[in-house]
């Protein structure tokens, strides 16, 4: 079985693949937007000084998220 955990957790310079996008409404509408989708490889790129926002790289697109925001996307190590 695959282990699954939020992109939160994920370390600078690692990659995964996203299964689920969770959060709510316009939230999550916002993260599908932006490329967010499941089966999608995202790379953390670097954090900001105080750890947070977070830089990820999908689909050839830089998207930075909160910390926050990267707990309701959960990944499966690639």
């Amino acid at each position: 079985m695959t282990e699954l955990f939020p992109l939160s957790s994920v370390a600078e310079g690692a990659s995964a693949v996203i299964v689920k996008v969770g959060g709510k409404g316009k939230f999550r509408r916002r993260l599908l937007e932006m490329g967010f989708v499941p089966g999608t490889e995202i790379t953390v790129v670097k954090c900001a000084p105080l750890h947070d926002p977070w830089e990820y790289r999908l689909k050839g697109s830089h998207v930075s998220l909160r910390r926050s925001e990267a707990r309701e996307i959960i990944v499966e190590k690639k």
